[in-house]
């Protein structure tokens, strides 16, 4: 266990005469008997010692006072596409101040310390500016040791209540991501943000245009995967911190639907009640998705004379969401599931009149089980009418892999062998052959050779 492994690089460098303890955000968990992610270690020994105490580190902001020092081996998780260093190791931090934040993120200078009362007091919140000696478990009978807090970060926890240490607008001057976070962590333990800190948020607003739009995202997506998207939501958008990093969803706010579909209320209501509805754990790109999924109605709102409507809604939506993937960096890949998704959102309610082929197709869709939870989502946020959902599951079930994806029958070279001359009438013949063998109607290249010759004669 990586706690196991933090309490061992205490214990060294207890023995090396120096201070440590865990800190941060695995002594909030702890407290909160919620198991930690992951767990960060604060010292008194410099960088240049921890390094010399444990050989093999990476000295990844040395500069500022931090070092990991790898799990063991049998202790790592798999590399992948998403696995970071750190998720591989132990956070080791010297205890310092910090001297001035120029860019808004990174200390200008800091200053190494013995007294780990300064390194907490350059902190976030007051939930995340504990310490934990957890060597003290059987001198102090406390389960996971002797807590040191000096900002009344234990209090806070049992009100319930996010704070600023010491003086809010400072704290979000030196990182103003701080504000995101303190959202983020309202919106995932239900808590309140304290009156002087939800105050310099909602003045300092603005300022969050100046951090990365990496780190934006990454923080929205958060919010947006740990089952607490609506409550986050709604802090956004009271702190006024949702105009500046997601006007395009602050503007579905009082665009009206037409109740006969829409009983929840407008677009940023139903929106919401959606997010509510997405499974847990969530993928980012399932989150997104449906966030952005009627993000083209305030653009194609009108009232006609049957009823309130939002035509080329979709097609609107998909070019605002391309926008928005754009602006926060997001991957190619996951940008092309987060447009698909807002793409094909409303085919759902033609499924009970597709042809088999085209049934097939779609159930085809790359990641269809997103496409799959996000109808269902919508539809619990609307009209909470599931038929279409359960339609869809039984035909998963009933119908065979390989007759969703069965192996092709005819390729462009068989067409030339067969006196065809190349251009763009093969992709017409090509679908035509994959539409009847979807359909049932062709089995084999004999089948569909005949076929050829005789619906696109020579």
């Amino acid at each position: 266990m990586s706690r196991n492994f933090a309490i061992s690089i205490i214990e060294t460098l207890r023995q090396h005469g120096f201070q440590a303890y865990l800190a941060g955000g695995c002594v909030r968990d702890l407290l909160l008997k919620r198991e930690p992610a992951d767990f960060d270690v604060a010292t008194s020994a410099t960088p240049a010692q921890v390094m010399d105490i444990f050989p093999e580190t990476y000295a990844v902001g040395a500069q500022f006072g931090v070092v990991l020092v790898p799990l063991p081996e049998e202790q790592r998780t798999e590399q992948g596409e998403n696995v970071t260093p750190k998720a591989n190791a132990i956070e080791v931090a010297t205890f310092r101040s910090d001297l001035g934040y120029s860019d808004g993120r990174h200390p200008d200078d800091v200053r190494f310390s013995q007294d780990p009362r300064e390194d907490v007091a350059r902190r976030d919140f007051t939930i995340n500016g504990m310490m934990l000696d957890p060597l003290r478990r059987e001198t102090t009978g406390e389960a996971n040791g002797e807590v040191l807090d000096f900002v009344g970060g234990q209090k806070d926890l049992e009100a319930g209540i996010i704070r600023a240490i010491g003086e809010p607008e400072r704290r979000f001057a030196e990182d103003k991501l701080r504000m995101l976070r303190a959202v983020r962590f309202a919106a995932r333990f239900d808590y309140a943000i304290e009156a002087e800190t939800l105050a310099a948020i909602q003045r300092l607003a603005h300022d969050i245009q100046i951090v990365s739009r990496e780190r934006i995202r990454d923080e929205l997506t958060k919010m947006l995967t740990e089952g607490h998207g609506r409550r986050a939501f709604l802090m956004l958008d009271r702190t006024g911190l949702l105009k500046e990093v997601l006007p395009e969803i602050s503007e579905m706010k009082g665009v009206r639907q037409p109740p006969e579909f829409h009983p929840e209320g407008d677009v940023f209501a139903h929106t919401l009640l959606l997010l509510e509805n997405l499974p847990h754990p969530c993928p980012s790109t399932l989150a997104w998705g449906a966030l952005l999924h009627d993000v083209g109605k305030p653009a194609t709102f009108r009232i006609a004379p049957d009823r309130i409507r939002f035509d080329g809604h979709v097609d609107v939506g998909v070019k605002i969401a391309e926008e928005v993937c754009e602006r926060l960096r997001f991957s190619k890949h996951d940008a092309s599931q987060v447009l698909a998704l807002v793409d094909n959102h409303m085919r759902f309610g033609h499924v009970s009149r597709m042809k088999e082929s085209t049934l097939k197709k779609f159930l085809r869709l790359p990641g269809f089980d997103e496409h799959l939870a996000l109808h269902r989502a919508d539809s619990l946020a609307s009209h909470r009418n599931l038929s279409t959902y359960d339609f869809l599951q039984r035909k998963l079930t009933e119908i065979p892999v390989e007759e969703i994806r069965p192996a092709v029958l005819l390729t462009g070279d068989d067409l030339i062998t067969a006196g065809y001359v190349p251009g763009p009438r093969f992709r017409e013949i090509l679908e035509a052959v994959e539409d009847e063998q979807l359909e049932g109607r062709l089995l084999s290249r004999e089948e569909a050779v005949a076929y050829v010759k005789s619906a696109f004669p020579l």
